[in-house]
């Protein structure tokens, strides 16, 4: 018995068109709700969501079975992190500020068991394994593992050829604010020259065998990043919908 399918790595290779949401409540009731909303993918947020080790095991458990699969973002690439989210069943990471082909390499080195990586081999008592009721787990994991690396600083794009060209790099995934912040615009991401940036790296790895992720709340930025190459795109954050359907409600009922 091997470890379970990645569909989403799968889903990637085919090509398939993509649509994500952000979870960023930390918690599994309303990560429970979303995927029932029909989307292919949910980024369970544990850089800039309250979420640790047992939240983002808890929406593993109640995302299990479901269509839409859990990307769990950390908050950086340790390798002890890295192992403990594996561990814990996830399949698919978000890391946030790569930077170079080097700081790629290492981070699929963490996702992978000897001889191609470093990862601990603990999953005896692990989530991963079933606890141990998939013998095969620790023989193919690694062909299941799918990393995304975020695309965020002048310096990531400099070296954004060379990140493309490393094995085990299954997507890159533009982060627009930070992107614009570190050059200069301070979250403007429709600065001209922000925007000419998105183009070119959206297009770029659209013509690579590396995926191009990209997060737009805004419909209309979502469809132009869609046209400019963009294969997996974050279109709702969980938070930002009910607050603003909240205000909305409200706000109309002061008015009336």
């Amino acid at each position: 018995m091997s470890a379970p399918e990645n569909t989403f790595k799968t889903a990637l290779k085919r090509g398939d068109q993509l649509y994500g949401c952000w979870a960023g409540f930390a918690d599994p009731y309303p990560t429970e709700v979303l995927a029932t909303a029909g989307f292919d993918w949910l980024v369970l947020d544990a850089e800039h969501a309250p979420n640790d080790l047992r939240t983002i095991m808890a929406q593993l458990q109640v995302l299990e079975g479901k269509p839409c699969h859990p990307v769990v973002r950390l908050p950086m690439g340790e390798a002890w992190a890295i192992k403990q989210v594996l561990d814990a069943g996830a399949q698919t990471l978000l890391i946030p500020m790569v930077d170079s082909a080097d700081e790629a390499r290492d981070l699929v080195r963490a996702m992978r068991y000897p001889p191609q990586g470093i990862r601990g081999s603990g999953a005896a008592l692990a989530r991963a394994s079933r606890f141990s009721s998939v013998p095969d787990y620790i023989t193919t994991a690694n062909d299941q593992m799918c990393l995304l690396v975020q695309i965020e600083s002048r310096a990531a794009v400099e070296a954004l050829d060379d990140i493309l060209a490393v094995e085990g790099v299954d997507g890159i995934f533009i982060g627009p604010s930070d992107l614009a912040n570190d050059m200069g615009y301070l979250g403007d991401s429709d600065a001209p020259e922000v925007r000419d940036t998105i183009k070119d790296v959206l297009a770029r790895a659209a013509a690579s065998d590396t995926a191009a992720c990209i997060l737009a709340v805004d419909h209309d930025t979502a469809l132009t990043y869609r046209d400019w190459g963009a294969q997996v795109m974050a279109v709702g954050i969980d938070v930002l919908m009910l607050a603003q359907t909240a205000r909305a409600v409200a706000q109309k009922w002061r008015n009336g």
